[in-house]
């Protein structure tokens, strides 16, 4: 007989992860699938700032605020703005301000993971295919060819979601920039002129269509972004399996330079990894497609460039639970209800999105973020 589950969430990251989890605190059990092997199949990537008026609501409604301050990175709320002449334009002190708190990425993963029953989570099992059956429900495909079949399915698998074409026709569209991700490993004794540099939290170093963006991760490395305003081919032209010709290549767009800054992508410890970056159609949205939702980047994919992305998919995952815990004999309200407000918060990040990163790159860079910082103060 083909399984059947009441629930299924398609991708255990954050915003799946916070779904199953508040769902289990209403005792609520679902089927969470994630096609990774394992849950340290591979990294999680670098730090994020939690806001406090989304991830912090997400957390709290998941039981799980005190774990999560306990493991704040201290300091990480440290902004520094420099021009690509290394002048330090801007700079603030963490200031405990706590509306903003950096934890990495990876620990506050684990958090929600270990907050699950164990075993909650199907590893190695990536869906291909999902079809409607009538009714709600629907039949899902997974890649060794099981089938199950299931009276909600939530879509939180990602960009590239294989839920999303059940509710729209939407595909993400590359923004016009492309990223270069490196590391900085045990920075305050290999690479102290770039410690000095990044300082205890976040870098903007910025100048006209590009940027050097980075942060002091927990373990004391650098997580360094190279941005990039270019064709959506350039990443493609870089052999990235020769580090010193990728570095090479990357520095090209970085010729002028001061040497100090250049030195977070020549100095880097490991490979390179390269990111174009999408977005989906801002105020993307759908009809009410019985069964079947969507939330974090398989709704609303953005640029990262007002960090709304992981905040978003925890408060939708928390949202969504809440929504279907009040409504437990009426699937198709809870979602109804969870949508409408995820729709409207999401365009209005998104929009945010797009002029940020427009803001960020601008000719007369960093003036535009100097701006920004001054308007809120």
């Amino acid at each position: 007989m083909t399984t059947h589950h009441p629930i299924t969430i398609v991708g255990a990251g954050l915003g799946g992860l916070a779904l199953a989890r508040v769902l289990h605190v209403h005792g609520i059990e679902a089927a969470l699938y994630d096609l990774d092997a394992s849950p340290a199949a591979r990294t999680q990537g670098g730090m994020l700032d939690i806001h406090h008026d989304s991830g912090q609501v997400a957390l709290r409604a998941a039981g799980l605020f005190e774990e999560f301050r306990a493991l704040v990175h201290p300091g990480g709320e440290a902004t520094r703005v420099l021009d690509k002449d290394a002048v330090v334009r801007m700079e603030q002190t963490d200031g405990d301000r706590g509306r903003r708190p950096e934890i990495d990425r990876g620990d506050l993963r684990d958090l929600l993971l270990n907050s699950l029953p164990e075993g909650a989570v199907r590893w190695g099992a990536k869906v291909t295919g999902a079809r409607p059956l009538g009714d709600g429900r629907h039949e899902v495909t997974l890649a060794d060819g099981t089938v199950f079949t299931t009276g909600l399915l939530v879509g939180a698998d990602g960009a590239w979601s294989r839920v999303r074409p059940l509710v729209s026709d939407a595909r993400p569209a590359y923004t016009g920039v492309s990223f270069v991700e490196a590391d900085l490993r045990d920075a305050d004794l290999r690479h102290p002129v770039s410690a000095e540099v990044v300082g205890g939290g976040m870098l903007f170093a910025l100048g006209a269509g590009r940027g050097l963006l980075a942060h002091r991760a927990t373990d004391g490395n650098l997580h360094v972004y190279a941005a990039v305003e270019a064709a959506e081919e350039w990443l493609d032209g870089i052999d990235f399996t020769d580090g010193e010709a990728a570095r090479a290549q990357v520095l090209e767009h970085f010729a002028d330079w001061d040497k100090s800054l250049r030195a977070l992508i020549a100095d880097t410890d490991g490979p390179l990894v390269p990111r174009h970056i999408h977005a989906l159609p801002v105020g993307h949205r759908w009809p009410r497609v019985p069964g079947v939702t969507l939330l974090g980047d398989a709704a609303h994919l953005m640029s990262p460039f007002a960090g709304e992305g992981a905040n978003l998919a925890l408060l939708d995952g928390a949202e969504l639970g809440l929504a279907l815990a009040a409504h437990p004999d009426d699937t198709e309200k809870a979602l109804a209800t969870y949508e409408q407000k995820m729709f409207q918060r999401s365009e209005l990040s998104a929009r945010d999105s797009a002029e940020s990163g427009a803001m960020l790159f601008r000719a007369d860079a960093p003036q535009g973020l100097l701006d920004m910082f001054a308007s809120h103060a």
